[in-house]
């Protein structure tokens, strides 16, 4: 079995999927956490990069934006309440 890095960037993005998922769980993570969000972000794109140079497939391509979508929302969301709760007097 020949893995090119496209591949390896969907296994890599998988694990670092995942492994958010876990650490939330484990309550090593928050879920509004920055680190947790990028983690999402890039687990993502490395899952889209597989889909995009190898098999595609339209199902777990709209997931995979649908993730990266809603994890950009936490993390400009998240940025936004830090500097509110900073910039009370």
């Amino acid at each position: 079995m020949n893995l090119f890095w496209y591949d390896w960037a969907g296994y890599f993005g998988v694990a670092l999927v995942l492994l958010a998922f876990f650490l939330l769980q484990e309550r090593k993570l928050q879920g509004n956490g920055l680190t947790y969000q990028l983690m999402n972000i890039l687990g993502a794109v490395g899952v889209m990069l597989s889909l995009g140079f190898g098999s595609f497939n339209l199902a777990a391509f709209i997931m995979q934006v649908a993730w990266l979508l809603i994890g950009s929302y936490g993390m400009v969301r998240g940025v936004k309440r830090r500097r509110e709760i900073r910039d009370l007097p």
